[in-house]
Parts: structure tokens; C-alpha cells; sequence
């Protein structure tokens, strides 16, 4: 951990913080909050997965759903209009759309084959995105300079990584540049957080083992074929058992690479003192 006690922390010329957890609990919100106030730069994983790794499929999705339209097809082939996605830090949905749901075509559900392509897709480039972390930050203080830095990681960084692997490239590479910072929710956060999904459910991203294992079972207990697969009814479904899969692996993160804080805690964060003394408590509780 490149700051071990919170005298370390609070001496630092260039604080470097970065969180992860589940979808929800509070990352882009401390996140924004630091970035308000004019010395942070704020790195959203999740936007330069969209616009750096994703833009290009995302892009061609729109336009093959265009090209479905005689009128934009003949715009498109003449190079009369341009088609683009239009993601922010605030809006994502773009890549949340490309990555779809599988299950029955006429629900928009896409082949299960084609899920996992999109699937793994996603995963190079979260993997890509997380990776670009250290350029980001000598680029925000070389550039704009900015002196301190924070990264917003999406919450399915737990599946592309090995916590319990002293060697995990990923994590290496992280822990060495930032404070890894976990926002830890708990089971009323849970609760919340699979009410609000169920009345809007989005794709998420998930190791294919866990995906394949998910799949199985939902089609043999339903007794379903994959094209009579409800696509909300499955996310659904996985969901819940995705947040039991997902605790102990940012738990181990947590004990492995860095720090936790409770998302009740971040939730009370009003100014960058409020913050200072959250991630001083988390250092001095190790």
C-alpha cells in the first residue's frame, strides 16, 4: 500500500484513491464530490471503456439497427448522416445497451453465444481501462495539474481479477499507483440494492464460469429453452446470487490490496475533510 498509517495520508504532496464495490454504494458520488472541489481529477473506468475500448462496437450496434430502416440505410451508405454514442460520466447506458441480455429475440434478448462474445469483449476492455489507471494519473498532473486523483471502477472489477494472488497484474499494477479503497455495504444495502435493480434491471458482467454455471441452472430450473429465456427474468434471477458471489472476492481485495469503509460512512460525506478522516479511520483500523 503506498500509504500505510493516516499521517501518511494526510502528509501527502498527491493523494491517489481508488474505490470499488458493488453498483450503488457510493463510488461515484465521493468521486464527484472530490472532483468538485477543483483538485481531484476523477477517472471513470466505465467512461474510458466507452469511449476508448467500446466506442467502435457500440457505434456499429447503432448502425446495424439503422441499417434496418430504409430511409437511414440509404443515409448511412451515402455517408449523409453520422451516428455516435453520446456516453458521460452520468450517463453509461450506451455500453449497458451493446452488452444486452440474452434470451428470446422478440423481448430483445440476444443469443446466448452472442452474450458471451459481448461478455468477453467487455472484459478486455475493463481489464484495458483499469490498466490505463498510472497513465491517467501522471497525465491529469503533467497536463492539467492536478495533484490528487481518483479512479471509479465499475463493480465487476472482482471478476477479472485474483485477490489471493500476490502477482495479479491487475491488482499489482493498482495498489502500486493508488489506495485501494472498498465501499462495504450491508445487508440493508443489499435489500435496497436488489429492490432497485428489480425495478430496472441492467445487464452486468460476470467471470464465464459464474455466467455458465448461472445459465444452467436457470434454464434447467425453469425448464426453458434458450429462446424462451425471459431476458429481464434471468438478470434478475443471477443478480441476487451476484452480490453473494461478488462480497468475499472485494472482501479478500480489501484484506489483500488495501483498505474498507462502510457505504453508510461515504453516504455522510459532504466536504474533503469529511473524506480526509474516513480514509485516516480505514488506514488506522487495519
Amino acid at each position: 500500500m503506498i500509504y500505510k498509517t493516516a499521517k501518511d495520508w494526510l502528509g501527502a504532496s498527491h493523494k491517489r484513491v481508488l474505490f470499488f464495490g458493488m453498483s450503488g454504494l457510493g463510488k461515484t458520488h465521493v468521486s464527484n464530490l472530490l472532483r468538485g472541489s477543483g483538485d481531484w481529477f476523477h477517472y471513470s473506468v466505465d467512461y474510458r471503456i466507452g469511449t476508448r475500448y467500446m466506442g467502435e462496437y457500440i457505434a456499429d450496434n447503432f448502425k446495424r439497427e439503422a441499417m434496418k430502416n430504409p430511409f437511414l440505410r440509404e443515409l448511412l451508405l451515402t455517408d449523409s448522416v453520422y451516428i455516435a454514442s453520446n456516453i458521460t460520466f452520468d450517463n453509461l447506458k450506451p455500453v449497458s445497451t451493446y452488452l444486452g441480455k440474452p434470451g428470446d429475440p422478440s423481448k430483445g434478448g440476444l443469443p446466448y453465444a452472442e452474450y458471451q462474445r459481448r461478455l468477453e469483449q467487455f472484459k478486455r476492455a475493463e481489464i484495458a481501462a483499469l490498466l490505463d489507471t498510472g497513465h491517467f494519473i501522471d497525465r491529469a498532473q503533467a497536463l492539467y495539474g492536478y495533484p490528487h486523483f481518483v479512479c471509479d471502477t465499475g463493480g465487476s472489477i472482482c471478476e477479472w481479477v485474483d485477490p489471493e494472488d500476490a502477482n495479479d497484474p491487475v491488482l499489482k499494477a493498482l495498489s502500486a499507483e493508488t489506495l485501494m479503497v472498498w465501499i462495504k455495504g450491508d445487508e440493508a444495502h443489499t435489500e435496497e440494492l436488489v429492490r432497485r435493480f428489480d425495478r430496472a434491471p441492467k445487464p452486468m458482467c460476470y467471470m464465464e464460469s459464474f455466467l455458465e454455471d448461472s445459465w444452467t441452472r436457470y434454464l434447467d430450473q425453469k425448464k426453458l429453452t434458450e429462446e424462451q429465456v425471459d431476458p429481464d427474468d434471468f438478470i434478475r434471477w443471477t443478480y441476487a446470487a451476484a452480490l453473494a458471489h461478488r462480497q468475499p472476492r472485494y472482501a479478500a481485495m480489501a484484506e489483500n490490496w488495501g483498505v474498507t469503509v462502510l457505504a453508510d460512512d461515504v453516504a455522510r460525506i459532504r466536504t474533503i475533510e469529511d473524506f480526509n478522516v474516513m480514509i485516516c479511520a480505514a488506514l488506522e483500523s487495519r
